[in-house]
């Protein structure tokens, strides 16, 4: 099923009208700074979050010149976040190109960052709405936040799914959460509205990062990252906590020590993979995904009257839980 054209239908037009908007903001005329931004625009991607705003957005009214202010802002925050995180993380790629770190240096990467946040603190000023300025605002100090416990996590010898949890709250579920709440409210929506959006957005982030750690059990051309990249990184996501807390073997336990202290090489990485297969630790995972899906597609059962926008995100929830890449 093509889930990303019934996602689409209902928005088209107003898609088209942020993409254009979105690459205008990214717009620079010459020089490095231009040649960064030309680089970054050439990634394109998806457009889920964007998507999901424009969709909350007509589910509570129209989409408005504030609904697409917002959702520039919100998306060129979450890739100022990119950027800066690849300079963190000394990652060399980012959506199967060279990262901007890669291309020209920590320096250029951390300052086209500054400029890409400026110019969405600029868009988000554009709405004259201090609610959704105030929720964007936060939303930058909760994806910092988030980065800084994920780096402590590292440090902390409990393997706890709780810890997880807590992790991507911060940070992918945020970003989710954010765009509901704000597409409710660029539409007029009420508090007790925005609330249940908001609710609806976070778990559809959870599902979204849950999916995303599967994919590191699996070698696939189209994820562009090898199995066990994030243990590589030390980091111990969902399926694996599972298989270590549903067990008692010590030497797994003593090879999750070794991911948290950056030690553990690509041989015990495939050693733990295939355990954590073994153990069901993917169907595990699966099983909590489909949790947050139910708790999702219930929302749109209570609160989407239009059938358009009910499919549209039905198709949504169902392309999370099932895409594979």
């Amino acid at each position: 099923m093509d889930y990303l054209s019934i996602i689409k239908q209902p928005i088209s037009q107003d898609l088209d009208d942020f993409i254009a908007l979105f690459n205008s903001s990214l717009s620079y005329n010459d020089g490095m700074l231009g040649s960064a931004l030309s680089h970054i625009r050439q990634r394109g991607g998806k457009r889920m979050r964007p998507m999901l705003m424009l969709l909350m957005a007509k589910n509570y009214g129209k989409v408005s010149n504030v609904t697409q202010h917002s959702a520039v802002g919100l998306e060129l925050l979450h890739t100022a976040s990119l950027v800066h995180d690849d300079v963190v993380d000394e990652s060399s790629e980012r959506r199967g190109q060279a990262s901007v770190n890669a291309s020209y240096d920590n320096k250029v990467a951390v300052l086209v960052g500054d400029y890409i946040l400026s110019t969405a603190l600029l868009h988000v000023s554009y709405t004259g709405n201090q609610r959704i300025i105030e929720y964007l605002a936060q939303l930058g100090r909760t994806l910092a936040a988030g980065e800084i416990l994920q780096l402590s996590n590292i440090q902390n010898q409990d393997i706890s799914e709780e810890v997880y949890y807590q992790v991507i709250q911060q940070k992918t579920a945020a970003l989710f959460e954010a765009c509901a709440a704000i597409g409710a409210l660029s539409a007029g929506a009420n508090e007790e509205q925005m609330l249940k959006a908001k609710t609806f957005g976070q778990n559809l982030g959870i599902m979204f990062q849950i999916r995303d750690d599967i994919f590191d059990y699996f070698d696939s051309k189209e994820i562009g990252k090898p199995t066990g990249n994030d243990m590589s990184e030390g980091k111990l996501t969902l399926p694996v906590i599972y298989a270590l807390n549903s067990t008692d073997f010590e030497s797994m336990h003593t090879l999750a020590k070794k991911v948290k202290a950056g030690t553990i090489n690509k041989d015990e990485i495939a050693v733990l993979v295939e355990f954590t297969k073994q153990q069901g630790g993917i169907e595990y995972a699966e099983s909590k995904m489909q949790e947050f899906g139910n708790l999702c597609k219930q929302y749109i059962s209570d609160n989407v009257t239009e059938k358009a926008i009910s499919d549209s995100l039905t198709a949504y929830v169902d392309y999370v839980v099932e895409r594979n890449y």
